[in-house]
């Protein structure tokens, strides 16, 4: 019997998740989904739509959108952020919903309804790198979206991430909010992201222990943590930090 051949196609892949959700939830669980789903509902579900998207699935907090323009992926995410952040301006910080988002041209497994493989577990990685607010998209999808759209893009070089074998080319996407007003109110955060950050990296355990290693780990949270107090300069986040953890 001959074997079944899989599915594959060449597709953009937009993942994007919810910076904090677990924090957001703990304070506010229902308030937290309730607006959650309004931001879908009024912001994200139009957005795809409009792009000519198609949501893949649903993960708790993050959202997998794929799409057969690597042009129109990115007008998506740009277009969400923006949308995220006016409407965060009229909300109180601490119950804020913001999303960090990785977009990324590669090869697909397609299973039923589901997507799979190394193109989407990358734009999942370049999610994982982003700050609030922020955009990542790889060497591939900067190719085809290059003189295409209205923003500008920060080169950040090749970056090995995790069960990724060859290193991905990073960009960032720049991009200026529509309303004015809205845009002088938000001006200072935003720029704030395009200016040098620092980052701890984790801290190797080199006593031979593997008990110790929390003690490694906890130190390394510690420095971020008593860094971040200081508003002179960006820290970067844990979650962005750790996944060079063991390198």
């Amino acid at each position: 019997m001959a074997e079944e051949r899989v599915q594959r196609k060449l597709a953009a892949i937009l993942a994007a998740d919810v910076v904090g959700y677990t924090r957001l939830t703990e304070n506010d669980e229902e308030g937290t989904i309730a607006r959650l789903k309004l931001v879908h509902e009024e912001l994200i579900n139009p957005a795809i739509a409009e792009h000519r998207g198609r949501r893949v699935k649903l993960m708790g907090d993050g959202i997998l959108v794929e799409f057969m323009s690597a042009v129109d992926a990115m007008r998506c995410a740009i277009d969400i952020q923006r949308h995220v952040v006016e409407r965060n301006v009229a909300i109180p910080e601490h119950q804020r919903i913001e999303f960090r988002i990785g977009v990324n041209l590669g090869d697909i497994v397609v299973d039923g309804d589901d997507i799979l493989g190394e193109g989407v577990n990358v734009a999942a990685r370049l999610e994982g790198l982003c700050e609030p607010g922020e955009v990542y998209l790889s060497g591939t999808i900067y190719d085809h979206v290059e003189g295409k759209l209205a923003a500008n893009f920060d080169d950040l070089g090749e970056q090995n991430v995790k069960n990724i074998i060859k290193p991905v080319r990073v960009y960032r996407a720049r991009y200026t909010l529509a309303d004015k007003d809205i845009q002088n109110r938000v001006g200072t955060a935003l720029s704030m992201r395009q200016v040098p950050s620092i980052a701890v990296l984790p801290f190797e355990n080199m006593s031979g222990d593997p008990k110790q290693e929390y003690f490694a780990d906890g130190l390394t949270e510690d420095i971020i943590t008593a860094l971040s107090v200081w508003r002179s300069f960006p820290v970067i986040a844990r979650n962005s930090t750790f996944t060079y953890k063991g390198r």
